[in-house]
């Protein structure tokens, strides 16, 4: 969606925004914010790891529990139930089910267990972002919500072809709401991955990249072998091959499908309607 001006953008009556960008700038931050303020959150991640990946991730407990004998008979009995208490500011049930290659004394699984993990999280992602116009509606004519933001998980770039003008993702997104890019500086990115490296956590990779970069690294650490790569050794080398990978991606998705503000800009806002003047700015950026 897109506007003349940004007035025209402060004038819509009910606001749909997207925000989407590198894990950790402050997506997350600002919905909840918005929230306060009479905003419905739709949480891309929780979408993921609730309605789609759920029972991937119960499935797993339950093959763990399987392992020991006190759990497996009070399973088998239907004498305990597993289920996964996801919230929107904990996903630790999706990360850990998404888990991290390598070594398996170290916590790691197979590669090939790895990948089809990843490829389910595609789908979900894929299935989570369609479901935005069903919620926007939801969310007006069930809850009364006027505004709906989205919060687009890191990983939305992955997921779609911005040299696509019909891609199905983006075409959905762009129908219902405004695309919004929170772009971070070189300092954002070092300080992410500085974050990341104290305590790494799975991630999404597209299947292309993954596998160019598993073999890079194997390559890199001698030619190991796929079970003795130390999986948290991996995951921070990846995030920040990863991290630089995706900027030009999301750049590009702003460029043709909707805004950019930066994420300084972000921090320094402290209501809604400074969240919302930004974006009226990006709008008559873009327009000149």
């Amino acid at each position: 969606m897109k506007f003349k001006t940004g007035k025209d953008f402060l004038d819509w009556p009910s606001k749909a925004v997207t925000v989407f960008g590198m894990s950790g700038l402050g997506k997350t931050w600002l919905a909840n914010e918005l929230r306060e303020h009479g905003w419905f959150h739709y949480s891309a991640d929780y979408r993921i790891g609730t309605r789609y990946m759920g029972e991937h991730i119960v499935d797993n407990f339950k093959q763990e529990a399987m392992k020991l004998p006190l759990l497996r008979d009070l399973l088998l009995s239907d004498s305990i139930y597993i289920s996964s208490n996801m919230r929107f500011s904990d996903l630790s049930p999706l990360s850990t089910y998404l888990g991290k290659p390598g070594d398996p004394t170290k916590g790691g699984i197979s590669f090939a267990e790895y990948k089809r993990r990843q490829a389910q999280h595609r789908d979900a992602e894929m299935n989570a972002m369609r479901d935005v116009p069903m919620f926007i509606e939801k969310a007006r004519t069930i809850y009364g919500y006027d505004h709906f933001i989205c919060d687009a998980g890191g990983s939305l770039c992955e997921v779609v072809d911005p040299d696509n003008p019909n891609d199905p993702v983006l075409k959905d997104l762009t129908d219902t709401t405004v695309l919004v890019h929170l772009r971070g500086t070189e300092d954002d990115a070092r300080m992410l991955v500085d974050r990341f490296s104290k305590a790494p956590k799975p991630m999404y990779y597209n299947p292309d990249f993954l596998d160019a970069k598993w073999t890079e690294y194997k390559a890199m650490k001698g030619g190991i072998a796929d079970d003795a790569v130390n999986p948290d050794d991996f995951a921070v080398w990846g995030f920040e091959e990863l991290l630089r990978y995706r900027l030009p991606i999301y750049a590009k998705i702003a460029d043709g499908f909707g805004y950019t503000i930066n994420a300084a800009d972000l921090a320094a806002a402290k209501t809604d309607k400074d969240f919302l003047a930004l974006v009226a700015s990006a709008v008559d950026n873009a327009a000149a």
